[in-house]
Formats: C-alpha cells, sequence, structure tokens
C-alpha cells in the first residue's frame, strides 16, 4: 500500500500540502480544472461529444468533476471499475473491454438495470448471446473494432456483420454504434506521424461502418480516440466521441510523446510527492518512492522541484528512489521532492487517495474508488 490518507483536519489548513504523509498522490485543482476545461473547449469545438476515460483515475470524484465540466459520460475498462462509479452515483458509463462468461454478463446486466445510460462494447457472436441471456432489461452494445493492434474487437468487416447479426437476433440488445480506439497511436512522437496513422485507421473504420450499415445496422455511436490522438481524430470527423483520459493528469510518457504539439498543451496537474529520508551520501540523496511508488511499463519518474528539476532519479529497491543531490545546492533529511509519473494509469492503482490541493492548502483527499478493480 503506497500511502495512507492525510489527516482530514488538515483539510483547508495553510501549508497543509506539506504535511500529507507520502510517498503520495497529490492533485493541482487549478492545474487539473484548467487541463478539463481545456479538452471540453476543444471537443465542443471539433463537434464531438467527450466521454473521458476512468481508467486514468479511478475516481469518482474527478470523473463528477468531468461531467460537471460538460462529458457525457465516462468510459470504464472493466466491470469492477463501472461497478464503483455506478455506486457513487454517476450515472452514463460505457465498458470498454469486452467481457466473456455467463458471469460476468450477469454482472453487466445488472449494471445496466443500476446505471441510466449503460453501454457496453461487444466484439464476438458469443458475448452477444452471453449479454441476453442475463439481460434483466434492454441492455445498449456497441461493436468494438480492431484497429490493427490485434487485442480486442473484430477482425474484419465479415465479422462485423456477424456480431450484428447476433445482436439483431436477441431482443434485449440494442446497437447504438461502434467502437475503435487505437493505443498504439497515442505515444507516437510527432503530430505527423499520428496523424498517418489516425487516418489510415479511420479509412478502415469507415469501411467496416459502411459494411454494418449496408447489412442494416444503425449506427449512430462512432466512439474511441485518446488523449494523443484527438488532433488527429477530430481532422478526420470519423468519431461522433472521443475518451481521453490523461489529459487530465498528464505524465512523462505523454511529455516526452507529445511534446509541444497541442495534443501535448496539458498541464502536469498530477505528481507523485515524496520525501529525501536519508542525504549521507556525498553524491545522492534517498527519497521514500520506489518501485511501488511508481508505474514501472515507462520512462523514470522525472523531479519537478525546481531545485531538483536537473537531478537524475534511479529506482532503489521497492520503497527507495535514489535522487542525484543538485549541482552547487545542499540536499537534507525531511525535504519534500515532487516527481511526474512515467504512466499515470498504473501508478495511481498504487494508492488509497488523491489528496486534492490549491496552492500550500490541502483541499479534498478524494479515495479512488475504483483502486485494483481489474476484474
Amino acid at each position: 500500500m503506497a500511502s495512507r490518507t492525510a489527516d482530514p483536519n488538515l483539510i483547508g489548513q495553510p501549508g497543509s500540502r506539506a504535511l500529507i504523509p507520502t510517498p503520495a498522490a497529490v492533485l493541482d485543482l487549478d492545474a487539473f480544472d484548467r487541463n478539463v476545461a481545456k479538452m471540453a473547449a476543444r471537443a465542443k469545438s471539433a463537434g464531438l461529444a467527450l466521454r473521458p476515460h476512468s481508467k486514468s483515475h479511478k475516481t469518482s470524484a474527478i470523473a463528477h468533476r468531468q461531467l460537471a465540466a460538460g462529458a457525457v459520460g465516462i468510459c470504464c475498462a472493466k466491470l469492477a471499475e463501472a461497478e464503483a462509479m455506478a455506486a457513487a452515483g454517476i450515472g452514463a458509463i460505457l465498458v470498454t473491454s469486452p467481457i466473456a462468461g455467463a458471469a460476468q454478463a450477469q454482472r453487466a446486466a445488472a449494471l445496466a438495470q443500476a446505471v441510466t445510460d449503460f453501454r457496453i462494447v461487444v466484439d464476438h457472436a458469443d458475448g452477444a448471446r452471453e449479454l441476453a441471456a442475463a439481460a434483466l432489461g434492454p441492455i445498449q452494445v456497441l461493436i468494438d473494432v480492431d484497429p490493427g493492434m490485434g487485442r480486442t474487437g473484430v477482425h474484419d468487416a465479415p465479422q462485423a456483420v456477424e456480431v450484428f447479426r447476433a445482436i439483431e437476433a436477441q431482443p434485449s440488445l440494442k446497437l447504438i454504434g461502434v467502437q475503435c480506439y487505437g493505443g498504439h497511436w497515442q505515444h507516437m512522437e510527432g503530430a505527423n506521424e499520428r496523424a498517418a496513422a489516425v487516418a489510415d485507421g479511420m479509412a478502415y473504420l469507415s469501411t467496416v461502418i459502411a459494411a454494418l450499415r449496408q447489412a442494416g445496422a444503425e449506427i449512430q455511436v462512432v466512439t474511441g480516440g485518446g488523449t494523443g490522438s484527438f488532433a488527429a481524430d477530430a481532422a478526420q470527423a470519423v468519431l461522433t466521441e472521443v475518451q481521453p483520459g490523461s489529459y487530465a493528469f498528464m505524465d512523462r510518457e505523454y511529455r516526452d510523446a507529445l511534446k509541444d504539439d497541442p495534443d501535448g498543451a496539458f498541464e502536469q496537474a498530477l505528481t507523485i510527492a515524496a520525501t529525501v529520508i536519508s542525504a549521507n551520501h556525498p553524491k545522492w540523496v534517498t527519497v521514500d518512492a520506489g518501485l511501488k511508488a511508481f508505474a514501472t511499463d515507462g520512462p523514470l519518474p522525472v523531479a519537478v522541484t525546481p531545485k531538483f528539476a536537473d537531478s537524475s532519479y534511479r529506482f532503489f529497491g521497492d520503497e527507495h528512489g535514489r535522487l542525484m543531490r543538485p549541482e552547487g545546492q545542499s540536499a537534507t533529511r525531511g525535504e519534500r521532492v515532487d516527481f511526474v509519473p512515467p504512466h499515470v494509469d498504473p501508478t495511481l492503482d498504487r494508492y488509497d487517495v488523491i489528496h486534492v490541493v490549491r496552492g500550500d492548502v490541502l483541499v479534498e483527499i478524494a479515495p479512488i474508488e475504483a483502486r485494483g478493480a481489474s476484474q
């Protein structure tokens, strides 16, 4: 467990940010609000519905803020995430991963009854039949289309039509559209490279949609896209809805890939706060944030506290990190250091709460209700 919550009595107290136990996920509320407003404005300008992906935060307080800023709903990667969000009062949810088996179909059917606007993707005829067998009422479904990753989704137009026929045969299922999410496009370096990849993907998706419509399907919703591909998605004008997630927080993976591109013009709103716990070595200090504090599937964390901005970080074990001493400056035990997380989604999944701050003041402690909800 990477952190415990700060004392709720600290909320609203000047200087309380410095008293948050570390390592901790800390969200700058002003930067977050600007990020959320910027993406909402981009989507509105492009004529796209905005459905942020909650796999980035797994936190209902964040989802509620996104909805209040104009989002039409949220995405959840797994049923357990959707269950947590539904329990917290989120009334418009799309589950973006296909499910398999009667037990999962029963959970999806229960969500369809509990959530005002519940949607789920399918990519196989058997999945449609399982959902229908479990249905307690109408269930809205979308056909998941593989963008070329080979992870999930129908592989080609004939498979899409086959799944449509299976959905059409079930009175309890209502097809409302298709999903096509190019995860492999999101961190491609260079706006031109991303635009070319998205153009190819959307051209392919258009052929699938055409085949479905020719077969009699009504395709109202075309959903997909992410933080890194937004400009290219908007330019292609195939999607009706976008699913960005990391824009609200940002992380090093997106920083490295997007650089000065418009898709990267979001602030680093979320950081991981750490404390120097040992400063005995002449060349480096040790902080209390190691392998258990950050996701390790991407680049290394980067210190953003000005004093340590040029100091390189290395993992120093499960509990510790090594941070080089700043050139020409002292570094002492007890100092606080903020880091940009390498990959924000799995990093936040290590924490119980998000500590929301404004300046040096702790203003909210938001529980990450869907932490570990991978089922």
